[in-house]
């Protein structure tokens, strides 16, 4: 237990790798008391807060049961996205609410920033850069009825705060990827990778690991107030569990704004090594461990620190050197 945002040990939930829960922490929330009195008092509080922006949201048929997911094909999706003012969603969240045959509708991650400021001043964790680091983090709002976000990793560390309603997470560490058969690279539900699992109704013939995966998953049960505390590439999988739930997160990531994506360096490595000999790629998988993996100055040590170059320690100045080098390299 913990007695304020600030006492939550990130340094053991991120260097540990392991997700921790923290029981009503943010109960004392504007809008998780306005929550607490119905669904109808939190879309108000949240309307007085709303600057008429326009949000991206999405709407299932009833039939998908809330999981945005694919269609048969895996080349699209079982639903629909459209920007329009919240008050939209609001409105077609009221419409459906209490019926077993809703469709399933959501707003996905609405910057509280550019969105809803005075809202995200209020309900706040109040935490700065002996947490974030120098760069703020993205803080979002999740907006919906009973939706679940199918198995996904983020880049960023995460805190969730649940905020309205109820939430299940169920996440899984990175080393379970070939367990959770991730899905195509795009399009995606939502800008990540996500799993091809169906938890609700695994298919082992076709996916045998996931039985693997659900000996290391671990599982939240979260309610208003209650914040989650997870690690990047973690996988996880989300389901809102009342008519009307709301979430806040806040993403960060230690390194500084000016690095790149590790991202991109997959995507350039399937191009560029995936398909090579297996020796040759056990030779590359030396040399990543040695430049990459590996302490950061080892490989640059033995050289005078004029000489190290971008072997040395990254700034700004070195990164478009290196990010101008690489673009010369792909363009020959």
């Amino acid at each position: 237990m913990v007695a304020t945002p600030g006492d939550i040990p990130f340094e053991a939930v991120l260097t540990g790798q392991t997700p921790m829960l923290f029981k009503g922490l943010a109960r004392d929330w504007p809008l998780v008391q306005a929550g607490l009195q119905s669904g109808q008092a939190a879309r108000d509080y949240i309307r007085a807060h709303d600057r008429g922006g326009r949000v991206v949201g999405y709407t299932g048929d009833p039939a998908i049961g809330g999981r945005f997911f694919y269609d048969d094909t895996r080349t699209a999706m079982n639903f629909k996205a459209e920007r329009a003012p919240l008050e939209v969603f609001l409105q077609r969240l009221e419409e459906v609410e209490g019926r077993n045959d809703a469709p399933a509708v959501y707003v996905g991650s609405a910057d509280l920033d550019a969105y809803f400021p005075d809202l995200k001043a209020a309900n706040d964790l109040g935490l700065g850069l002996e947490v974030f680091g120098p760069e703020p983090p993205m803080a979002g709002i999740w907006i919906g009825n009973r939706t679940t976000a199918a198995a996904h990793y983020d880049m960023s560390n995460n805190i969730a705060v649940c905020a309205v309603g109820r939430r299940r997470f169920t996440l899984f560490p990175p080393d379970q990827v070939a367990n959770l058969y991730p899905g195509p690279l795009e399009p995606t539900p939502g800008g990540q990778v996500v799993s091809l699992v169906d938890f609700q109704n695994p298919d082992f013939d076709a996916h045998p690991g996931f039985h693997e995966a659900i000996d290391s998953a671990q599982v939240a049960e979260m309610e208003p107030g209650d914040v989650l505390v997870y690690p990047a590439l973690w996988w996880h999988q989300v389901e809102a569990l009342e008519p009307f739930n709301v979430l806040v997160n806040y993403w960060w990531n230690a390194a500084p704004g000016f690095v790149d994506t590790p991202m991109t360096t997959l995507l350039h490595g399937l191009l560029s090594l995936r398909d090579r000999p297996d020796f040759e790629k056990q030779g590359w998988k030396a040399l990543f461990d040695y430049y990459v993996f590996g302490p950061a100055d080892r490989a640059g040590a033995a050289m005078p620190e004029a000489a190290r170059g971008p072997l040395g320690p990254m700034d700004e100045t070195k990164t478009r050197r290196l990010r101008a080098h690489l673009l010369d390299r792909l363009n020959r």
